[in-house]
């Protein structure tokens, strides 16, 4: 955490009210985005509960279970699940766009939007439960087979909580975590983590203090011992469990008439308050306008729901448990230079981000004083440059620094640093006052000996430069799984070509060993019933 969230939080804590992180929305909202709220039962990991989703916040799709324990009313939930989102996440296959000759870019993506971590979690963990199941189709003769899109969804849930893992990524969003991205409150990220108390923070009812609002909506009950805002899930409180919703699930188990109504309505009283503040919440975003580099990002996102939608329809298998060597390690190279790539795009975008980086000496602003023409040496000579900052931030920078800034046209310009500060804040020559930043451009200026028209800052111009890469790149290429060594999850290597091996035969000489009986001596022992307990 940055010092600046630390002072936000400090003044939230003093004032009673959130403070504002940024001044751009950096996450791509849809403009229908499906909003899913999950809740699962207590003690059983991974048993839902019931689920309310849709993508208008008048005309919600409730669906619960009034026994979680009972395997055929789990499947059948998890047909009516299908039935709700799939044709969400199919809407966007068929509308292209050919941006190659040889590729094709759906325009848009579904954006599925949960109320915090946790439902993320719940996520993954329903799409790695329901990918592998095999239908009666695929299996007659299976015992509990799954109903026919159960799998196909599993697959699309995957998916989407592998792809949040990717940082930026606005597929599947937690909106507890987007919230805290763009407003500081005065409480722990831990307990951002609560939906309807961060809410507090941002809008306290009755001019109440953010603590007090918050410590309201997380404690305060009923006349029948039940929290007033039920947490946005997918746990449920111990007092709803106990006193309402075990006793609802026991008259069902008896057979009692009405009992399943009175469970779903029990369920749909925890789920129905947390659906109003999830569209509290996206009202709340809109009001930020999106950053410049937003449609980017959503562009790879687009780019992964194509790839996803082209490897279902070429029947590939479903994804694996786990992934092999080659494969996590291009994730995790794949993740590190996208986690590079959102912090320099934020700060671009947003000028209280850029701020922290500044605070930090990764970038400075200033005021150019002197601009000095300069070409390279060579046989053909290019423009460089000199400019002449004057700043009062304190980066610490060294000859032969690299900074960058970002041209009118939205390029990338580089430049080298010749002086800089010596870190004391004052000039190097001990004369007082802060020592002037002079830097050589090295490229964006274009092809030709004179620099292209608004290439070359102009006196009197203020810039803001950064001492990190607006673009990082990855690092090298890794190679394919069949080019890698077993060692590091390859394929295993073929065994060497030796002679066979050869035992004394009678009267003298060698005998080759038969294959029959190598290839038994080389097998394990077979199982007994003495092996197992």
């Amino acid at each position: 955490m940055s010092l600046m969230t630390h002072l936000a939080r400090m003044e939230a804590a003093d004032t009673g009210r959130a403070r504002p992180l940024a001044t751009v929305r950096h996450r791509h909202l849809a403009d229908r985005p499906m909003v899913v709220v999950p809740l699962t039962t207590a003690g059983e990991t991974g048993a839902p509960l019931g689920v309310i989703l849709g993508t208008d916040p008048e005309r919600p799709v409730l669906l619960t279970v009034a026994q979680p324990r009972d395997r055929d009313l789990r499947s059948a939930f998890l047909a009516e699940l299908a039935d709700a989102l799939l044709p969400c996440l199919e809407s966007c296959q068929d509308d292209t766009e050919q941006v190659r000759d040889d590729a094709e870019l759906c325009r848009d993506a579904p954006q599925l939007l949960v109320p915090n971590r946790a439902g993320v979690e719940f996520v993954r963990l329903l799409g790695r439960a329901t990918r592998f199941r095999r239908t009666a189709e695929e299996d007659p003769a299976a015992t509990h087979p799954a109903p026919p899109r159960v799998p196909l969804l599993g697959r699309w849930l995957s998916h989407y909580g592998d792809r949040a893992r990717v940082p930026g990524s606005s597929l599947l969003l937690a909106m507890t975590d987007v919230l805290s991205r763009h407003w500081a409150t005065g409480q722990s990220s831990l307990e951002d983590q609560h939906l309807g108390a961060l809410l507090a923070w941002l809008d306290p009812p009755d001019g109440l203090h953010g603590a007090r609002a918050a410590l309201l909506v997380e404690t305060a009950r009923d006349e029948t011992g039940q929290l007033r805002t039920p947490p946005a899930g997918p746990a449920t409180d111990p007092a709803f469990d106990n006193r309402l919703l075990v006793p609802a699930m026991a008259r069902h188990d008896a057979g009692l008439p009405g009992a399943a109504d009175e469970v779903r309505e029990l369920v749909g009283s925890r789920l129905r308050p947390v659906w109003e503040q999830m569209w509290r919440c996206v009202a709340l975003l809109r009001e930020l306008p999106p950053g410049e580099r937003v449609a980017g990002r959503w562009e790879s996102d687009r780019w992964s729901y194509t790839a996803h939608r082209d490897r279902l329809r070429a029947g590939e298998p479903p994804q694996p448990r786990r992934d092999d060597a080659v494969t996590a390690a291009r994730k995790l190279a794949v993740r590190e230079r996208d986690q590079a790539r959102l912090a320099a795009q934020e700060a671009l975008d947003d000028p209280l981000v850029m701020a922290e980086r500044r605070l930090t000496g990764e970038a400075f602003t200033g005021v150019v004083t002197a601009v000095e023409p300069g070409w390279s040496e060579g046989r053909r000579p290019m423009p460089r440059p000199l400019v002449t900052v004057e700043t009062d931030d304190e980066p610490l920078l060294t000859p032969g620094t690299k900074v960058y800034r970002v041209l009118p046209s939205g390029a990338t310009q580089a430049a080298e640093l010749l002086t800089g500060r010596d870190g004391s804040g004052g000039r190097a020559d001990g004369s007082g006052g802060p020592e002037p930043v002079v830097v050589r451009l090295v490229n964006g200026m274009g092809r030709s000996k004179e620099p292209a028209p608004g290439t070359v800052p102009e006196v009197g111009e203020r810039l803001c430069w950064t001492l990190f890469e607006h673009a990082p790149r990855g690092g090298p290429a890794l190679p394919e799984p069949e080019d890698t060594p077993w060692t590091h999850g390859g394929p295993p290597e073929p065994p060497a070509a030796v002679p066979p091996p050869r035992t004394p035969a009678p009267g003298g000489g060698t005998a080759p060993v038969n294959a029959a009986e190598l290839l038994h001596t080389a097998l394990p022992d077979p199982a007994t019933p003495e092996d197992l307990l």
